[in-house]
């Protein structure tokens, strides 16, 4: 370390914006295997002068998985484990002038550091958040941390600890409390030293950070000397606690509050995890647009904008050790990890949305090291990191999930049931909850759900009740030998609109349960899924990669969402239907309405009201017999305001199309000039085959690429067939004439001229 080669050609470098990775492509792609190994960045800023009496602070928001840091050519120092932020002092290392800073990121296979080669999803390479050059006095203030130890609706009593570097004579600190409003709370002056806890009173009558209002406080805090600032550092922290009922429910400020969660990864389409500030803003938005008020963060601490967000916007987070399947490793591998946990809790600390410190998911599965499935000595080292979690941070709770050897050592345990999809079926998941209420001390249902490939429908789906074993729940540890939905089914839309309709009526009826985590919010990349209808897609999300909803984000904002009404007629991308004569067909509209009226070709089908204890879509399901043909839905939800609406065009056969014979291509010009290349499987009669599934593959030839490797719906250009419909974007440049080819293992090619 410190004795690398730093002659760098010229010639070999490229220019890129952070936050960057190197695998935002190659990681999806249909080569095996993604870049694992070290990149070199270089940055050259460019200092008039280097100020006396200043520190110059480097900091990096993460680096994955490891990092060497350069100064014109000088070691700095290294960084072992992604995801987290670390700093380094470069001052003694700059001059007046041009500076290079050089980076080594390196994301080879170790497996001294977490999380395992052997978790669900990619470990990108790069610098994927952002960096800064802080320049701060010599005599500064640092490390703030706010805690709230006793709280109550009539009062918050606060205290902080922080450090002070270099201390001149006669330094004090002033420090303030602003409210939410921005007026002045209180004001102290104290006397400091390097290391400092105060007391700082109590807050009267405060503002109660909860999900529906989360009110934050500032403390600001500013070193003093002679009268003038000589530094100053702030965070924002809000007042709330909350508890979970020994086998009963989540209480937030005294009050119940049903826990209704999704799971987030740091992933998206063409950046892999190397997302800017406003798309993690997005996705958190959504998140809470849906009505969630949960996210488990998986499987590793994220972005310092995530925290940022659920913080403004209301959102409790369960924030995770990246100790992610493979086992215990070896004395290095627990240094290296309980050192990434300490710096995750600290850096962490002050989020008032942040309520659980997990340790770690299915930390036993695929041991990395001989014997690191030992069971007594999982054990052991989960009780050191809960010690750890409890002494840096004891106003929050730990957590593990599926190491059910592990359940009595922390305050919050989730064990697997994933109820009609691994193992099971959905309409078990009532009993499996009642279950586990009596068995766990403080239970939290932590993943349930299943895939599901945008477009895909069926009319006959498998159902709640009629396929496996419906006493057996818990998702098997080898998946292979198991029957189940996952492996038989047909990863519909609407299957998994109907399991996650039963999950939320379960969840959303029985005031015992604290609540769950679906999983997951968003499609992410995963190594390990290549067999996938969207090759190397995990494609559980709600939406898409690029953010898009599929039907199941409705689902869930049907339930959750009481404030912005809405109606959603499943399904916008179900829109050929068969059926025989008279062969009334089940339609379902999900809306946070009270009453929804439904009209067919103009004609109502009769009002119905909402009821969570009713079955599909609360009891707003009509069921409709189709004229042949063009068929136009309309749903109509009664709001204070008014009425919200959706329309529906489909088309309805009374008999179900033939074999496929050839694959038709057509194009549409996009808005952004690109054009929408459409592969439908047909028979003999021009009709679409609705039952057509298979792998397609695109390709070109002449100019012009196609927009490809993206992990989406149309940016992918291996992708089975969605009812017997394909499509990939591609991107043609001017005057210039190409060919579009689409195969399958079965059909010769069919070909498009775009002139």
């Amino acid at each position: 370390m410190g004795h690398q080669n730093l002659n760098k050609s010229a010639s070999s470098w490229q220019l890129v914006d952070l936050p960057h990775s190197w695998n935002k492509f190659d990681a999806v792609d249909q080569a095996p295997g993604y870049r694992r190994d070290a990149g070199w960045y270089e940055k050259v800023i460019n200092l008039q002068e280097i100020t006396s009496g200043k520190k110059y602070i480097l900091e990096f928001e993460a680096v994955n998985i490891k990092a060497e840091i350069y100064v014109n050519d000088q070691y700095v120092g290294k960084h072992i484990g992604g995801y987290i932020g670390f700093e380094f002092d470069i001052t003694k290392y700059l001059k007046p002038g041009e500076n290079k800073i050089l980076v080594r990121a390196d994301n080879s296979i170790d497996r001294s550091i977490i999380p395992s080669q052997k978790s669900d999803f990619f470990i990108y390479g790069g610098i994927p958040r952002d960096v800064w050059l802080n320049v701060v006095p010599s005599s500064n203030l640092n490390s703030l941390k706010i805690n709230t130890p006793e709280i109550s609706n009539s009062f918050g009593r606060i205290e902080i600890s922080f450090n002070a570097d270099t201390l001149i004579d006669k330094s004090y600190a002033v420090i303030s409390i602003v409210g939410p409003d921005g007026k002045l709370v209180s004001e102290t002056k104290k006397n400091i030293n390097k290391e400092n806890k105060i007391a700082l009173g109590q807050i009267n009558d405060p503002l109660l950070w909860s999900t529906e209002t989360p009110n934050l406080y500032l403390i600001k805090v500013r070193l003093m000397s002679d009268g003038k600032i000589i530094d100053e550092i702030s965070d924002r922290f809000g007042l709330r606690w909350f508890e979970f009922k020994e086998h009963g429910a989540f209480y937030l400020n005294g009050k119940r509050l049903k826990l209704r969660g999704t799971h987030r990864h740091e992933d998206f389409a063409g950046m892999a995890n190397a997302m800017p500030n406003e798309l993690h803003r997005r996705d958190m938005e959504m998140i809470k647009e849906m009505g969630a008020n949960f996210v488990r963060l998986a499987h590793y601490p994220q972005d310092p904008e995530v925290y940022k967000s659920a913080d403004e916007l209301g959102l409790l987070i369960w924030d995770e050790l990246p100790w992610c399947r493979g086992g215990l490793g070896d004395i290095q591998w627990q240094e290296t990890t309980k050192n990434l946990f300490k710096e995750q809790i600290n850096r962490n600390y002050n989020n008032p949305s942040i309520i659980i410190r997990s340790i770690g998911n299915e930390v036993y599965w695929l041991p990395d090291y001989e014997g690191g499935d030992n069971i007594n000595n999982l054990r052991k080292f989960a009780i050191e990191l809960n010690d750890i979690a409890h002494a840096l941070d004891p106003q929050r709770l730990t957590s593990i999930r599926k190491f059910y050897e592990g359940a009595d050592i922390v305050d919050v345990f989730s064990p697997s049931i994933w109820a009609g999809w691994y193992s099971g079926v959905y309409k078990s998941y009532g009993n499996a909850v009642d279950d586990a209420l009596k068995k766990y001390k403080r239970f939290f249902h932590a993943e349930y759900g299943g895939s599901s490939h945008l477009g895909r429908h069926s009319e006959f789906p498998v159902t709640g009740d009629g396929m496996l074993n419906p006493d057996e729940w818990t998702e098997a540890v080898n998946q292979v030998k198991v029957d189940n939905v996952a492996k038989i089914g047909d990863w519909s839309e609407n299957y998994i609109v109907d399991l996650f309709d039963w999950h939320l009526s379960v969840s959303e009826n029985n005031d015992d349960f604290s609540g769950n985590a679906q999983w997951a919010f968003k499609d992410f990349g995963t190594p390990l899924r290549p067999e996938n209808s969207l090759p190397y897609i995990n494609q559980k999300g709600l939406v898409d990669r690029e953010g898009n909803p599929k039907d199941s984000y409705y689902v869930f904002k049907s339930y959750w969402n009481k404030n912005d009404k809405f109606v959603y007629i499943e399904s916008h991308t179900w829109d050929e239907r068969f059926g025989a004569l008279n062969d009334f067909r089940n339609v379902c509209v999900f809306s946070n309405c009270t009453e929804v009226e439904l009209f067919l070709n103009g004609i109502s089908m009769g009002i119905k009201t909402k009821n969570l204890n009713e079955f599909p879509a609360s009891g707003l399901n009509w069921d409709i017999n189709f004229a042949a043909g063009v068929n136009e839905l309309i749903a109509f939800g009664k709001t204070e305001k008014g009425l919200v609406s959706d329309t529906l065009i489909l088309n309805y056969y009374n008999e179900k199309n033939s074999k496929p014979e050839e694959i038709f291509l057509s194009a549409e010009r996009l808005a952004n000039a690109n054009y929408l290349i459409t592969a439908t499987v047909v028979d003999l009669t021009g009709r679409r085959c609705i039952d057509f599934n298979d792998r397609v593959y695109f390709s070109i030839s002449g100019s012009g690429s196609l927009i490809e490797n993206y992990g989406t719906y149309t940016k992918s250009s291996v992708i089975e067939f969605a009812n017997g419909k394909a499509q990939i974007e591609f991107k043609k440049p001017p005057f210039d004439e190409c060919t579009i080819e689409a195969r399958t293992q079965d059909f010769k090619g069919s070909y498009l001229i775009i002139e």
